[in-house]
């Protein structure tokens, strides 16, 4: 038992973040700054506290009622009517999320390797799919995705590496923790939003925390990883933005295609720089690619009470049924970044839904005892779904006034 005690008390949180650290991650911030510079680092900071709060909610939530969320949400309402319509809300809004999610992984990987590649990239998209298949279905994903985390993180110390090489000037990094709204750039701000505070990570993260803690006593452990490891993200966010500024819109360039994305990692990697960014963009793809119909997986089995865990058919059912929803999405003749932005631009809007869930759970005092939420938590909860919600319904109403 000593032994244990002395072992870190950090995992559930760094698994967030090695699932938010994707292709939508990479796309979305070198977008951000191509475009508009450091002006949209605000919204990563807003992204990253946003993230930081709602974890914590949920480990709360795991370590009080010794439930995971999607089994929270099940034994929430009281009558037939209600669980009804928590289940189809929390089916439809996951599952979509993770299936337009799952779309945007499978064509980042496939855009990874075809930067290193002469094949074409439906060729990728199949093999990448047939993959995440394979290893879901073996059940040993586990140690792939350890291997896959490892290489994204080389590929986050190299944007933190160039960071510090291309010396970006930092009265301009800090204007941009000032909130501004550029002309077209509510888009990105949603996508940037979507592409941190991932709604599914809300289930894995629960689900973690459940099984990793179970007293009470732990919730300062809970604390101390998310504290570390998200902002451990935001900060790769950030170096992703003020790299590619420096790289594209300070010397006034366009960045229009996939392939133009590792410029920004030039000045660290010169002439390898294609091979090396092209393989941590297919490792944050394949990651994520497993991560996401595994979480679609969980919160299907929790809200619906499936029972037989990782092997019972309806779990199976769920994560193939996103892989093969991603396929197809990624064989239409789209353009990669716009698929993956959409995916992100999507996880914002379906962001609220989740988050009202949460708080609606959290507050539950019977099932949560002392880690209930109190009021200011409840002040929290309700700005973050306010801004979330704000952002969704003017994206929405821009989309349709064009």
């Amino acid at each position: 038992m000593a032994r244990e005690s002395k072992r870190p008390s950090f995992g559930p949180g760094f698994l967030v973040t090695a699932a938010f650290i994707g292709p939508g991650t990479v796309t979305s911030c070198s977008l951000a700054g191509a475009h508009f510079g450091y002006s949209l680092i605000f919204a990563l900071v807003f992204a990253t506290i946003t993230t930081l709060i709602l974890q914590a909610m949920t480990g709360r939530l795991s370590l009080g009622s010794n439930r995971d969320l999607a089994q929270s949400l099940r034994e929430f309402p009281q009558n037939r009517l209600t669980k009804t319509l928590f289940a189809v809300l929390i089916l439809s809004s996951i599952t979509f999320g993770c299936a337009v999610y799952e779309a945007g992984n499978i064509i980042g990987g496939s855009l990874g390797l075809e930067m290193i590649t002469s094949i074409p990239q439906k060729i990728w998209v199949a093999l990448i799919s047939i993959l995440a298949i394979f290893i879901l279905s073996r059940g040993k994903y586990k140690l792939v995705e350890k291997f896959l985390i490892f290489l994204v993180f080389l590929m986050s110390i190299s944007f933190l590496t160039t960071l510090v090489i291309v010396k970006p000037n930092l009265g301009l990094i800090f204007k941009g923790f000032i909130p501004s709204f550029p002309k077209n750039s509510l888009y990105l701000i949603l996508a940037l939003v979507g592409t941190t505070v991932v709604p599914y990570n809300l289930f894995l993260h629960s689900s973690a925390v459940r099984q990793k803690w179970t007293s009470i006593a732990h919730l300062k452990d809970v604390k101390k990883d998310l504290l570390v490891s998200i902002t451990l993200g935001g900060i790769i966010s950030v170096s992703i933005v003020v790299t590619s500024a420096v790289a594209f819109y300070e010397k006034g360039m366009m960045l229009e295609q996939g392939a133009q994305l590792a410029h920004q990692l030039k000045p660290l990697f010169g002439p390898l720089t294609n091979l090396l960014f092209g393989l941590g963009f297919f490792a944050a793809g394949m990651s994520s690619a497993l991560t996401a119909p595994y979480a679609a997986a969980f919160a299907s089995s929790g809200v619906l009470g499936w029972k037989g865990g990782h092997d019972s058919k309806g779990f199976k059912g769920v994560w193939f049924g996103i892989i093969f929803i991603g396929f197809i999405v990624s064989c239409f003749n789209l353009k990669p970044l716009s698929v993956i932005i959409f995916a992100q631009a999507a996880n914002g809007l379906i962001l609220p839904i989740a988050s009202i869930f949460l708080l609606v759970v959290l507050n539950n005092r019977e099932k949560m005892g002392k880690l209930a939420n109190n009021l200011r938590q409840n002040i929290w909860g309700i700005l973050i779904i306010l801004v979330v919600s704000g952002l969704g319904l003017w994206n929405i109403i821009k989309i349709f006034l064009k």
